[in-house]
């Protein structure tokens, strides 16, 4: 155990109390389906920007960088890049194109000119794939925390402590809904880039505020200089080059960061909320920099391995040996806030998409009233956080970071394709986005069970096991092109062009008319 547990847990709790007391009051705003789908539209764009900041800065982006770097230095700020690098894809091709024309849900864009029930069907299977690989991230983060913080080194206290931080995603989507997630993931994007800045202040006055000497004490402490350079991860360059294309093209094709361009009430509030996103998320990424090569110098790679949670402990230890006990439950109290606000903000998602995509408009065919779709959407949470907590059990000890990557190609395999080809080719059918989204889910889900992430090496989710015959940790290299290749495909070898519903969707895409009507034909 690390630092004072009664300390960690108060701060905890304080932080729990707060996000719940505002979490009750927004909640008695919840009058609508907008109000609970999409916060009322309500948010400005610096207030949407910040809250995609923080339900883009995940357990993966404090907890999984800031480990991948103080264990494999350069290889594990590529992380950073990437995830930074992403946001661009997002912002010049999807973000303001894909508020203007959907209402709730990444669905209502995909099969806004195709055939509803297939189209939202495949969508809504996507979506919820695509937050389990997310959602497992998270709760891995959360196991690995708690071990670090309260000494809890058995499996089944761990477990204990993941179904506690799911049962608490689950209050705050049940009684806040979006508008409630919205304040919790502002609130925790304040704290997690605040701390993240005070620790590399720490950190820059230690060392004069000079880069070379913080690699140099990062390299002595390493007792070699590969921490510099690439190759400590990366061994095979293909596997490199697929994480690499998975993590640019994800973000884009991410549900849970998607549905927050609904909240706001313009197109210009969404091209804004991206900018201010970008700063954001920019500025932090280059604190994880800073601290996990402190971690490496500060704490060193053997420590960390030995500790509970592995590489997802540096960012803690690091922050004990700065500041002792306070700041470490400082820092543990905004890392649990970041994995709450981002199990929120997924949950929220991946219910929503049932509710309005495969319920309301698949099951009842558009025949049901918003105050039973969101009651089925608030039970759907319950199963989702069900679910999560016992897939996060399982998941419990992996490298968080290295998680979110597979849920990003995933994402960039079964949702971009669809989305890229529904908004900008105009004789796009129902045949190429269903071969497209299910081509991209199935061959993704297929060379990520076969592969060394899930069984054959050292670090596999089954150790013991051996069923590998994907050589590569990452699929996005083939299922990212299979899934473009399948979208096409099916599309010429079919008929479907509706010259006037795709000339209605080119308007609304680039100017937002009628962007909050319904969605039904």
């Amino acid at each position: 155990m690390v630092g004072n547990s009664i300390l960690n847990i108060s701060i905890f709790a304080l932080f729990v109390l707060v996000t719940l007391a505002i979490v009750i009051r927004v909640s008695k705003q919840n009058t609508t389906a907008a109000d609970y789908y999409a916060g009322g539209r309500a948010f400005s764009g610096r207030q949407n920007g910040i809250a995609i900041a923080g339900d883009y800065l995940s357990a993966a982006s404090f907890l999984g960088i800031a480990g991948a770097i103080a264990i494999n230095g350069y290889d594990g700020f590529l992380y950073s890049i990437g995830f930074l690098v992403a946001w661009l894809v997002a912002l010049l091709l999807v973000a303001e194109l894909l508020r203007n024309t959907g209402r709730f849900t990444m669905a209502d864009v995909l099969s806004f000119r195709l055939r509803q029930r297939p189209v939202r069907t495949a969508a809504a299977v996507n979506t919820l794939a695509v937050s389990a690989f997310y959602l497992l991230a998270q709760m891995a983060g959360a196991g690995g925390l708690v071990a670090l913080l309260l000494g809890i080194t058995d499996r089944t206290g761990q477990s204990i402590v993941i179904a506690v931080v799911g049962a608490l995603m689950i209050v705050y989507v049940l009684i806040g809904g979006m508008k409630g997630t919205t304040w919790v993931q502002i609130i925790k994007a304040a704290l997690l880039i605040l701390g993240a800045g005070i620790m590399t202040l720490w950190i820059g006055v230690k060392y004069g505020f000079n880069m070379s000497s913080l690699f140099d004490a990062a390299t002595a402490k390493a007792g070699s200089d590969n921490i510099l350079f690439g190759g400590l991860q990366y061994k095979n360059k293909i596997d490199f080059i697929s994480l690499s294309i998975a993590i640019v093209l994800g973000t884009a094709g991410l549900p849970h960061v998607l549905m927050r361009f609904y909240t706001v009430p313009t197109a210009k509030e969404a091209r804004r909320s991206v900018v201010w996103a970008i700063w954001l998320i920019g500025i932090f990424y280059l604190f994880t920099l800073v601290l996990g090569y402190g971690a490496a110098a500060l704490v060193g790679a053997d420590v960390i391995k030995k500790a509970p949670g592995g590489q997802n402990s540096a960012a803690p230890l690091l922050a004990y040996h700065l500041g002792g006990e306070i700041l470490l439950g400082v820092i543990s109290a905004v890392a649990f806030a970041t994995i709450l606000a981002v199990v929120a903000g997924l949950t929220i998602t991946a219910s929503a998409s049932f509710a309005h995509d495969v319920y309301a408009n698949v099951i009842k065919r558009g025949a049901v009233g918003p105050d039973d779709e969101v009651k089925v959407a608030r039970r759907t949470a319950v199963v989702i956080g069900i679910l999560a907590i016992i897939g996060g059990i399982f998941a419990n000890g992996q490298n968080i970071a290295f998680l979110v990557a597979l849920a990003f190609a995933v994402a960039a395999s079964a949702n971009l394709p669809t989305i890229l080809y529904s908004l900008f080719w105009k004789n796009f059918t129902t045949r190429g986005a269903l071969w497209s989204m299910y081509g991209g889910l199935i061959s993704a889900l297929l060379l990520i069970i076969f592969s060394p992430t899930v069984s054959g090496a050292a670090t596999s989710m089954f150790p013991s096991a051996n069923f590998a015959w994907f050589p590569l940790n990452n699929p996005g290299i083939i299922t990212i092109p299979l899934s473009f290749f399948l979208g096409w495909l099916g599309s010429v070898t079919t008929k479907e062009h509706n010259a006037a519903k795709y000339a209605e969707m080119e308007v609304r895409s680039l100017t937002g008319a009628g962007a909050e009507k319904a969605i039904v034909h």
